[in-house]
């Protein structure tokens, strides 16, 4: 399904939209995100969110495979295709188990996660439901097992992904074909995720 730009697709013209598609096919391939064109509405937000995903990719406290499967389950609860899309394609590039990846939206009935996974991705849901259903215990559990900076960034990256997948649901987009780079079947939301009502 292709993106529907809610928000008209721009032209990257001019000296900083060829800086940018270089940059962006530096880091990414030929395939320029459909997001692309929508921030470029707005160069002084499109600075600001690349300046801060390029701060984010420098925080260490947390594991990179607890973050990815954080970002992914956001992701399908929010029901965002082009960030899952995305996300499995980035997951690739991380080196992480894709058979593991696949099973994300469906953790609950997996048996490939361990214990750790699991609550992380329990809380990644429970942040990204509206309204949100984390709990004392929830968190406590994983500052016991992470130590509080990792749980912060955790909680951070989260916020974040609810941010980049509502932005990029709200302007229509949708899966433009990054995870078929890495094999990898684009799952669906999950339908399991419980309600917040």
């Amino acid at each position: 399904m292709a993106s529907t730009f809610r928000i008209p697709k721009a032209r990257l013209s001019g000296v900083y939209g060829a800086v940018v598609k270089a940059v962006a096919r530096r880091m990414i391939g030929d395939e320029l995100p459909d997001n692309l064109f929508v921030y470029f509405h707005n160069k002084p937000v499109l600075r600001a969110v690349v300046s801060f995903e390029g701060k984010v990719s420098r925080w260490r406290a947390l594991d990179p495979h607890l973050k990815s499967y954080a970002q992914l389950a956001s992701a399908g609860v929010i029901g965002c295709s082009w960030c899952l899309d995305f996300g499995y394609f980035k997951a690739h590039d991380d080196g992480l188990d894709l058979a593991k990846v696949r099973e994300v939206p469906r953790w609950r009935d997996s048996r490939v996660f361990t214990a750790l996974e699991r609550d992380v991705l329990a809380y990644a849901e429970a942040m990204s439901l509206t309204p949100p259903t984390v709990t004392d215990e929830m968190v406590a559990g994983l500052v016991d097992q992470l130590g509080a900076a990792a749980v912060v960034e955790l909680t951070q990256m989260i916020a974040l992904e609810n941010m980049r997948s509502r932005f990029n649901s709200a302007a229509g987009l949708q899966s433009q074909g990054y995870s078929e780079v890495c094999e990898l079947p684009l799952s669906q939301p999950a339908d399991d995720v419980p309600s917040a009502s």
